[in-house]
């Protein structure tokens, strides 16, 4: 059964980006997300004049509050841009409320993709992103103790198969002492720093998600990849013609040459498009989907900000003990080790 799954939705990704990564509504209907907003929201606010015609979080009177840009395609492809959107997003929103001071916090995509049932490297959708991590007790973990593998449950890539990507404690905080050669183990940490998220929403159209974004920062969105897979820079254009079929973080907005556009954050590293980024006009009959088809915003509750010290094997933060990594105990390749 899962060789048959796994098959399956080798095909349907064969096609890099242009298969659908994102969930249709009525998928994310029967997935049961809600959205869970207690706050005024800021387009029954925020007025029309106060709207500036160009504005970019990535330069605020000269400071950027955009946190690291992404490569959601290494160590192998993933089709997780809906995690990539939406963590990048709350990132951004963190670093803003701490008014840019300090290191920056960077979240555990992988985190989202191991325990979120979300979506998988085969698609997925921000809006259930967000409601797993408001429904999480423990939030969303930092990147230094859940790195980004790019592998999912149901992913044949690469080395996917000969990792355990499950829901269990060294899936979600987890460290290693030293080499097996030397008597080397791994633990799972239960005292980790994360990130929670206080409420989550949805906006659609020009003149809420430039009031969310404006009043409270950058937006989880979907779009029709079709023309950024060849995209080089300047202000793409099209109509919406595949529909959405990629995720991606909008920071901004402006103006050039007459033509109106949203700035837009990407997920495939910053070889790519105009160093990791792109523009898309504005209007137009909703240009590539991104107005058409809304967007996720969620706000930031807590974060860490001092951590419970552990040491270096992080023994004295587990409550769960010792495992062995797979990976440094000669697992043979195409076998699914589990726990």
């Amino acid at each position: 059964m899962r060789s048959a799954v796994l098959g399956a939705l080798a095909l349907a990704g064969a096609s890099a980006e242009r298969h659908s990564a994102v969930w249709s509504a009525e998928k994310v209907k029967e997935w049961g997300y809600k959205e869970q907003v207690h706050s005024p929201l800021p387009h029954t606010y925020v007025q029309d004049s106060d709207v500036p015609t160009d504005f970019s979080w990535g330069n605020v009177d000269g400071v950027s509050y955009l946190t690291k840009s992404l490569n959601q395609h290494i160590p192998q492809y993933c089709g997780s841009c809906w995690a990539h959107g939406a963590v990048s997003a709350l990132g951004d929103r963190i670093k803003i409320a701490r008014k840019a001071q300090g290191v920056d916090v960077n979240l555990a995509v992988q985190h989202v993709l191991n325990c979120g049932n979300a979506g998988t490297c085969y698609g997925g959708n921000s809006g259930p992103a967000y409601q797993w991590i408001a429904g999480n007790s423990d939030g969303i973990v930092y990147d230094t103790c859940n790195p980004y593998l790019a592998c999912s449950w149901d992913s044949a890539q690469g080395f996917c198969l000969n990792v355990n990507t499950t829901c269990q404690p060294e899936n979600i905080c987890r460290t290693c002492s030293t080499f097996s050669s030397m008597g080397g183990f791994c633990t799972a940490i239960d005292k980790f720093p994360n990130a929670t998220v206080a409420e989550h929403g949805n906006v659609r159209g020009e003149d809420q998600m430039k009031k969310e974004l404006y009043a409270r920062g950058p937006l989880a969105c979907a779009v029709d990849a079709t023309s950024l897979i060849t995209y080089k820079g300047g202000i793409a254009s099209g109509k919406c013609s595949q529909g959405a079929d990629h995720a991606i973080s909008v920071v901004g907005w402006g103006v050039e040459d007459g033509k109106d556009y949203w700035i837009v954050r990407n997920s495939w590293g910053e070889f790519w498009g105009e160093l990791g980024f792109f523009r898309v006009e504005r209007g137009n009959g909703n240009s590539l989907c991104v107005e058409e088809t809304g967007c996720a915003w969620a706000t930031p509750k807590t974060w860490t900000e001092h951590n419970f010290p552990c040491g270096e094997d992080g023994t004295d933060c587990s409550d769960h003990g010792k495992y062995v990594d797979p990976s440094t105990h000669g697992v043979p390749l195409g076998k699914k080790y589990t726990m």
